[in-house]
Order: structure tokens, then C-alpha cells, then sequence
């Protein structure tokens, strides 16, 4: 800071005279203490109840339930919205604290929707026999799908049975053997006629295991070779000719055989088709019937039946299989041969005379679970699949309607986000394997056709999720274009009230509870106002409230009640706090065995006591501890101890910054702050965080300065701002409590109390004990606007105002600091002149004034 000569005005020059015309032992007499004291709040202030009489039922047995958005205007509008837009890609994503009911609100709309609209198509998979590594995906009519497929089955079981029959029967047979007998009997007849040309010129043909054989015949018998070799040469070269004439005229024979074979399988194939054409058209004609104007299904059933003529050995290979019973279903699992007829249902809407949208709610969004998946089957050491292993996933079934998804587990589940995005821009579900999405190849996989894709999904998270996808995903934005933003709490009023107790009446319905009084209503009620932390307003977490009754409804029944009281639920709430409160018996036990040194009566220097609040799980309690400050002249530097060792978090050196300009604001105006104080939290071996201790730490360092007492048996809790203002903080009614614990378990004494924010007091739902404490005057409540304020209840001193002559009455709490603040400026200025104690003057730090009972600083020395 820097000081020049001649420029002050004359209040600080009043100011100056004023404080120097002090006795130099003006911080050894007493403050002026304070006429009329700050008086405490009500207890009427201190919680605010709803009195059953204002209900106009007795139970809840009489109120119509109701469940979800109550006093939700906003994300009621962003939900309607939402949910009729058509375009695709206008998804929701509804925020909200959690267990505000967001989901059950969300599906209790959806349902009134989902019901007017129409109930989507049925889609199924087939082979496709042109490419069976492509399945074909089929729409079919509402409802359709299942039927379709049992026509199949039942088109199937009928071939198995017609067609072995037919081919066994006479005129089959006959126009068979009529064929096999035409080709056999030209074979034998063109062999014969060789047969006879042979035997006409003395030479045999034979049958050898290795074909044909000729040679020379005499009187029947074949002639020896031995015999052979000694005939004339020209005897056996004619024999010899005739054999090789006759080989060739076999050959000819031979080599027409296969053709003629051929010949004969074809007119068999013929006849076999012409023979099945006539069952198979018979057996598929009830399924034509039954899906003639659907045009996919008589495309698919042309090439059923072609196949079926090309592959009638698999009815008529195996005789004893194929005279199953009609009763036995063609079961793919136990005749594979059958699967290629088979229907893959996908999608069957309409069951169970369900109309509408469907909305499906998806728990366990995975890869899998969310766009469907190809299963393999082990065959001979290797896998292998085909249509029938696809197998579908939410979005399948949600299709037409809507999907009701968790984003936190979406984005835990590896690849499903990516696939859902990927999707729903494609407006199509293509069923892929993860490992195909990443370019590894698969041992046989299959590439089903796509299936289009209409559905608005919904997806569920808090408001951190919700900004972080904003932030950090691209696509986000263009794909989940509404907010539905739940509030944690609704505004309280009458209105609210008797909603409230309708919402209580749904939830006993849905649960299947006990009836709820009107007294156990208004004592829920306000415990809704505890849970929202705020008098004004009543917390919307559904499932809390739901936790409530439950626990109640079972204290009702042990205590042999037929409708839940007033009582229940107090004791529910007792039962849950004193389940999860060990820890805090044992924070609070080490205060009342002095192990942690709190006190709750008599007055100290410097000394004050401070209100935090531990969080464990969603139980929380407060925990006094002790805060201390010293002072002394030093560089005008206040030593945050909670920072300088790292357990101080940011907003906690925030508010030890925040009270150092309230203090040079006030009283450093015309003279440097030759201050060195430093603040500490006793007893303190974890880390601490916020400002809500900011005006507790001025309040100690004030006393410090001013060399006035604080009384004990006050804490404190509140932050504070440069202008010395209090402003409101959070958990106010854990801190009063857990203070408030410790001086109960050391004996009430009327002179305790806690000190809160004025802007605090709309927010206080304290317990009954503590209520009861305030109405007998035993425990008491202040709340305070200013630093002013708070000081004066603290120490039952004035704090003082500046007079006139712009400087504070000697005898209040800001006269007081001021003077030890300007003795300070004054022994600093002391030490900096040329020629004092180098030591003393580098330990003290430079500082300069231009009052003239302050020496003045050289230039070098003007910057502080």
C-alpha cells in the first residue's frame, strides 16, 4: 500500500487526533456494555408445523391418490413436449435429484399417452435362402407374429407327415417304377444285342471284379490262353479284330450309361417336385390364406416352398422320424434340418390384448441388452450360427414407443452409449457384435438385414451428468434436445399441502400400506421440510417419503395400530437416524469426556465456537468445534493454519481472505493494517472446506483485537462479506442440533444458543427436543444480520458506530480494535524509522502513515 503526505481529509484527520487522544491504557478498561440485548427467535420461528386440522380428511383412505408431478410444472411441459414432437431426434433427458421420483412420474405420463397412440408393428427374422448369412427382418401387422410363426411350425409338422405318406403310396411308386424300369430295361437290351453279336462270332464278355473282360469262346467254354498262343497268327489276328470291334461297340454302351443315369435322375427329380408340389402348396395355402395382404409374407412363402421341392429328402430321408405324430411340433432344438422354416420372432406387440405404445424400461443397458445380440452354438469345435440366434434388445421392443434408460449405467456398460447414438442418427437398430463394431473378425457371424427405427428415449441423471455430457459430447446436444428439469422441493402451501397428502395417499396405495391420519400427514409434511432443508419448501424425493411409511407402516403394526399416526412416523424417523448415528455418538462423546476440548459456558479471549457439518452417506450431523485466534503487530498478514497445512479447502481461504477485507475496509483506511493474527480450527485432523466459519473466525479475531470476552455457551455459524454483512449457509439445522446435543448431554442452562444468518431462519426445521428446549427458554436462537449484530450478542458489549468525527467510541468493541490496530500501525512505524533494530524492523515489516504522531516511512519503505 502507499501513503503520501498531505492528502487525508479532515475526517481522518479528526480520526487520527481521535484515536491519539486516547489514554494509552485504553484497552485495560471495560466496553460499554450493551442497554437491550438481541432477543432470541420463537420457537414458532424455529420449526415450522402443519396442523392437522387444516386437512379435511381423516385418512388418506379418503383423498384420491395421485403419483409423480406434483408442483413439477416445468418438467411436466418439457415431458408433454418431449413426448409429441415427432421428430427423432428431439430424446429427453430428465434431470433431478435423486430418488425425486423422476422415473415413476415420467412412466405414470407416458402410460396416459402411450395408451391413446397406435400399438406398433410386429417385425420378425427368416431365412433368406438366397443368402443365409443375411437374414431377411419382415414388418408384419399388429399381433401377427406369433400366429405366423405357428402357421409355420404347423406347415412343417403337416409335410412331415403328407409327404412320406405320398411317396409311399402306389401311384408314386408305380410312375417310379415305371421310369427305373424304361432306363434299366434299354441298358439290358442294348447288352443282350452285344451279348448275342458276341457269342455269334466264338467270343464271351465277362463281368471281372474290375469291369468288362472278352475272349475267345470254343464249344461254350473259354479258351485257354496256352491254347490261344498256339493257334496260327492269322486265326488269332482275326480274333482279335472281332474282340477289339466288339470293345469298341462296349465302350459306346458304357459311356451312354452315366448320360442315360443322369436321364433317369432327372425324370425321378421331375416326377419327386411334381409329386411334392401338390402337399407342399396344400400345406402352405392355410398360411397364404391366412397372410395374403401381407406382401412380404407371400414373397418369403415362394421361396419356402422352392426350397422345400429342392430339399424333399430331408421329410423323406429318415422313415422313422418322419412318421412323428402331428402332436410332436417340428422342435428346431431336436431336428435342426427343420430351422431354415423357422420363424424368429423379434418383436410380437398386441400380446396379451396390450394396445398402445410400449414403453419399456431397460435396468441393465448393455451392449447386448440395448441393441440386441448373435448367439453361436458348438458344433463339432467350432461356432456356429444362423436367424434364429438373433436375439433382440430394448430397443426392439420399445420401438413405436418409448425407452426408459438410467444414463449413468448406459455410460458404464462398454460401447452401448456409442451404439445408441449410432442408432438413433441412423434411424435403424443393425445388430452387430461389438467386436464387429471394432474391426475383429468372427468365426461366423450373420449381417441381419436393419430394422427401422421410431422411438424417443428417455434417458435419466443428475444435473453434473447432464452438463458434463453437454460439455464433453459432441453429439449430445443433437441428439437429446429436451430437459425435463425435476426439482428437488416444491413450494409450500396450502395447495401444496393438500397435494401432498394426495401424493402420500398414492404412495400408501402402491405400496400396499397402512392409511395415514391426517396427523401422521402433517407430521410427514413436516419432515418433508427438513428433508428439503427449508421451511418454505417441501422435498419431492419420492423415494425417501416412500422409506418413511414403509418403516412406519411396520411401527403401526408392532404397535398393533390399524392406521399410521403421528407417532409412527416420529418413530420411523428416530429408528433410521439412530441406525446410522454411531459415529456421531462417538464425535459427540469425545466432546462431553473433554477428550475434545468444546466449552459450553463461561468467557474467553479469542475464542469462539464454530458449527460444522460431516456427511456420511445420506446421514448427516453437526459437530462444534473450537476456534481460536492471536494477534499480534506484525507485516498485516493473517496465517490461515487450516491452509498453510493443506487441509483447507478453497472456499475456506476464500472466507479467511473475505474477513481480512472486511478488517482493512473498516479500520485501515488511513493507517497500514501492521496486523499478523492467525486462525485455526482446534482439534482439527481432517480437511476442511467452505466459508460458512468466516464470520465465526472474524467474531474471534474481533474479540482478539479487542481484548473482549466471548461467550461459550454461543456458537456460531454463518459466512460473512467484505461490508460485514452475514449471509446464509446450509445445513443450519444439523449445525444447532449437534451444538445443541453437547450442551443437553452437559445440562441446559438457559445461556446457550446458536448464532445463525438472519437469511437462515426461513430454512429451520429443528428437532422437537430442541423446540421443547426453546419454548421453556433453555436454549436460544439468534439470528443476525451483521458482523455488528453478532458481536454484540457474543459479547454483550456495544459494537459501536462511527461518531461524527468519523472515529468509534473508546469504549465499544470497533473502538477498541481500531486502537489496538493503530498502536500496531504506530509500533511498526516505530521499528521502520532510519537507524531502529534491522531485526526488529524486518521482523515487524515496513509500514508508513501520514499521521503525524507516525513517523514518516521513507520512500523506500512506502510499499507494504
Amino acid at each position: 500500500m502507499i501513503f503520501n503526505r498531505g492528502r487525508k481529509d479532515n475526517g481522518a484527520q479528526a480520526r487520527s487526533q481521535a484515536t491519539h487522544a486516547l489514554p494509552s491504557n485504553v484497552l485495560n478498561g471495560d466496553a460499554r456494555t450493551l442497554d437491550e440485548p438481541h432477543p432470541p427467535l420463537t420457537a414458532a420461528q424455529a420449526i415450522r408445523q402443519v396442523s392437522p386440522d387444516s386437512f379435511t380428511f381423516t385418512t388418506t383412505a379418503d383423498l384420491e391418490p395421485i403419483s409423480g408431478l406434483v408442483g413439477q410444472e416445468r418438467a411436466l411441459r418439457a415431458i408433454q413436449f418431449g413426448a409429441d414432437i415427432k421428430s427423432h431426434d428431439f430424446n429427453l433427458f430428465v434431470v433431478g435429484p435423486r430418488a425425486a421420483g423422476k422415473r415413476t412420474a415420467v412412466t405414470a405420463y407416458l402410460e396416459k399417452k402411450a395408451i391413446q397412440a397406435d400399438t406398433p408393428p410386429d417385425w420378425i427374422y427368416v431365412n433368406n435362402f438366397d443368402n443365409p448369412n443375411r437374414p431377411c427382418a419382415l414388418k408384419l401387422p399388429t399381433g401377427r407374429a406369433r400366429a405366423f410363426e405357428r402357421a409355420m411350425v404347423e406347415a412343417i409338422d403337416e409335410l412331415r407327415v403328407t409327404l412320406p405318406t405320398l411317396f409311399e403310396g402306389d401311384d408314386y411308386q408305380a410312375r417310379r417304377r415305371q421310369i427305373e424300369e424304361e432306363f434299366r430295361s434299354g441298358q439290358e437290351d442294348a447288352f443282350e444285342a452285344l451279348n448275342k453279336k458276341a457269342a455269334a462270332q466264338n467270343i464271351g464278355i465277362l463281368r471281372t471284379p474290375t469291369g468288362f473282360a472278352m475272349a475267345p469262346m470254343h464249344e461254350g467254354k473259354v479258351v485257354k490262353p496256352e491254347i490261344f498262343a498256339g493257334l496260327p497268327e492269322a486265326t488269332r489276328a482275326q480274333v482279335e479284330d472281332k474282340i477289339a470291334a466288339l470293345q469298341s461297340e462296349l465302350e459306346t454302351i458304357l459311356q451312354g450309361m452315366p448320360k442315360s443315369d443322369k436321364e433317369r435322375r432327372t425324370r425321378l427329380t421331375k416326377l419327386n417336385e411334381e409329386t411334392a408340389a401338390i402337399a407342399i402348396s396344400e400345406a402352405l395355402s392355410s398360411v397364404r390364406d391366412g397372410f395374403g395382404d401381407v406382401e412380404a409374407i407371400g414373397t418369403h412363402l415362394s421361396a419356402v416352398a422352392k426350397d422345400l421341392t429342392q430339399n424333399i429328402a430331408l421329410f423323406v430321408g429318415d422313415e422313422e422320424e418322419n412318421r412323428e405324430v402331428v402332436s410332436q411340433p417340428a422342435n428346431t432344438a431336436r431336428n435342426p434340418k427343420y430351422r431354415r422354416y423357422m420363424v424368429n420372432v423379434m418383436v410380437a406387440n398386441g400380446a396379451d390384448n396390450a394396445v398402445g405404445a410400449p414403453i419399456v424400461s431397460e435396468v441393465n443397458p448393455t451392449y447386448a441388452n440395448l441393441i440386441g445380440r448373435i448367439e453361436h452354438l458348438a458344433q463339432m469345435g467350432t461356432l456356429v450360427t444362423d436367424f434364429l440366434l438373433v436375439k433382440p434388445g430394448a430397443l426392439h421392443e420399445a420401438n413405436g414407443g418409448f425407452l426408459l434408460l438410467d444414463a449413468r449405467k448406459l455410460l458404464l456398460s462398454p460401447f452401448a452409449w456409442e451404439a445408441l447414438k449410432r442408432t438413433l442418427r441412423g434411424r435403424e437398430i443393425r445388430i452387430e457384435q461389438p467386436a464387429e463394431t471394432q474391426g475383429f473378425a468372427q468365426t461366423q457371424t450373420l449381417d441381419p438385414q436393419p430394422i427401422p427405427l421410431n422411438v424417443k428415449v428417455v434417458l435419466f441423471g443428475d444435473p453434473q451428468l447432464y452438463f458434463m455430457l453437454s460439455a464433453q459430447d459432441p453429439d449430445f446436444q443433437g441428439l437429446f434436445k429436451v430437459q425435463a428439469d425435476f426439482d428437488g422441493s416444491i413450494t409450500r402451501s396450502a395447495d401444496n399441502n393438500q397435494a401432498y397428502a394426495r401424493l402420500i395417499a398414492g404412495i400408501v396405495e402402491r405400496h400396499e400400506l397402512r392409511d395415514v391420519d391426517a396427523g401422521g400427514v402433517a407430521r410427514l409434511i413436516d419432515e418433508s421440510a427438513r428433508l428439503a432443508r427449508d421451511a418454505e419448501r417441501l422435498s419431492v424425493e419420492i423415494g425417501r417419503i416412500a422409506d418413511i411409511l414403509r418403516e412406519a407402516d411396520y411401527w403401526a403394526g408392532d404397535a398393533g395400530r390399524d392406521v399410521i399416526g403421528a407417532d409412527d412416523i416420529e418413530r420411523a424417523v428416530l429408528e433410521h437416524t439412530q441406525r446410522a448415528d454411531r459415529v456421531r455418538d462417538r464425535s459427540h462423546e469425545t466432546i462431553e469426556r473433554g477428550i475434545v476440548m468444546v466449552d459450553v459456558d463461561g468467557e474467553k479471549v479469542g475464542q469462539i465456537n464454530g458449527l460444522s457439518v460431516l456427511q456420511l452417506g445420506d446421514f448427516a450431523f453437526g459437530k462444534p468445534t473450537r476456534i481460536s485466534a492471536r494477534v499480534r503487530m506484525g507485516p498485516g498478514r493473517v496465517t490461515d493454519i487450516e491452509r498453510e497445512v493443506d487441509l483447507g479447502g478453497p472456499l475456506h481461504s476464500k472466507g479467511v481472505m473475505i474477513l481480512w477485507g472486511f478488517l482493512a475496509g473498516r479500520f485501515a483506511q488511513d493507517v497500514p493494517l501492521a496486523l499478523s493474527a492467525s486462525l485455526v480450527f482446534e482439534q482439527s485432523y481432517g480437511g476442511v472446506d467452505g466459508d460458512s466459519a468466516s464470520s465465526t473466525e472474524l467474531y474471534a479475531l474481533l474479540s482478539a483485537l479487542a481484548e473482549v470476552p466471548i461467550r461459550q455457551g454461543l456458537a456460531v455459524t454463518g459466512s460473512v462479506n467484505q461490508w460485514g454483512e452475514v449471509q446464509a449457509i446450509g445445513g443450519v439445522n444439523e449445525k444447532i442440533e449437534g451444538f445443541f446435543d453437547i450442551c443437553e448431554a452437559r445440562g441446559l442452562t438457559g445461556e446457550q444458543g446458536v448464532l445463525i444468518p438472519q437469511a437462515n431462519v426461513q430454512h429451520l426445521m429443528l428437532r422437537k427436543r430442541v423446540r421443547e428446549a426453546i419454548e421453556a427458554g433453555r436454549f436460544a436462537i439468534h439470528a443476525v444480520e451483521t458482523i455488528d449484530q453478532g458481536i454484540e450478542i457474543l459479547t454483550g458489549k456495544v459494537a459501536g458506530e462511527r461518531e461524527p468525527d468519523g472515529a468509534y467510541p473508546a469504549d465499544t468493541i470497533n473502538g477498541r480494535v481500531e486502537a489496538k490496530l493503530r498502536a500496531f500501525a504506530h509500533r511498526a512505524a516505530t521499528f521502520a524509522r532510519p537507524g531502529a533494530n534491522e531485526g526488529a524492523n524486518a521482523g515487524a515489516g515496513a509500514a508508513a502513515t501520514d499521521d503525524p504522531a507516525i513517523p514518516s516511512a521513507t520512500p523506500a519503505e512506502r510499499l507494504a
